[in-house]
């Protein structure tokens, strides 16, 4: 059977631009049809297009990916996958912006041992930057929340009426459905802004 090429492109959300791992695999000379396109995170491999691809893979094929972080960003996920292609199914991986990732070069103990421990460096050194960019993330919501920067929808305010019915609902001159109805709210909205004043 004819070594087919493959192309896998990640992108981790829907406005994300993918032309520049297209232009790298292009260079490569993929196929456009062979290459598959995921737009979601890289945290696990649970996406419609690898999975298609995979079943299309055969033994001798190369599969393309621009950079590791673009096969996924879960270290021990990147390492199953990577045992799974290469030894289990014979592909074999070309990482274009990381030459020694390249399981077609080095077929000998040597050759192996350097590309699987290149691919142990680099996996950890991806889930780190994952990590990195939660943090940094959780840092700036704490850092904006302080500043008193408001996050979520804004709410609406109060209608004008809505203390005077407040206080006829609190001295039980209404009941709370009534009250709700009054304000234009639905009651559980009427309730929650009821509490909030006590």
């Amino acid at each position: 059977m004819q070594r087919k090429i493959y192309g896998y492109i990640r992108v981790s959300s829907t406005d994300q631009n993918e032309d520049r791992q297209q232009i790298a695999l292009r260079a490569k000379e993929v196929p456009a049809e062979n290459i598959f396109l995921d737009k979601q995170s890289g945290r696990d491999f649970d996406r419609p297009e690898y999975n298609r691809m995979l079943k299309k893979l055969h033994a001798g094929d190369i599969l393309y990916v621009q950079s590791i972080d673009r096969l996924g960003r879960n270290y021990q996920e990147i390492q199953r996958q990577w045992q799974k292609l290469t030894k289990e199914m014979g592909v074999d991986i070309y990482v274009i912006d990381m030459p020694l990732l390249d399981t077609r070069m080095g077929k000998d103990l040597l050759g192996t041992f350097i590309a699987d421990l290149v691919l142990q460096v680099l996996s950890f050194v991806a889930e780190s930057e994952r990590s990195s960019i939660r943090e940094r993330q959780m840092q700036g919501i704490e850092a904006a929340k302080a500043r008193g920067v408001k996050f979520g929808r804004p709410s609406n305010p109060l209608p004008e009426n809505f203390i005077k019915v407040y206080r006829k609902w609190k001295e039980g001159l209404i009941s709370g459905s009534e009250a709700a109805r009054e304000c234009g709210m639905p009651l559980s909205t009427f309730l929650y802004q009821a509490e909030k004043l006590k």
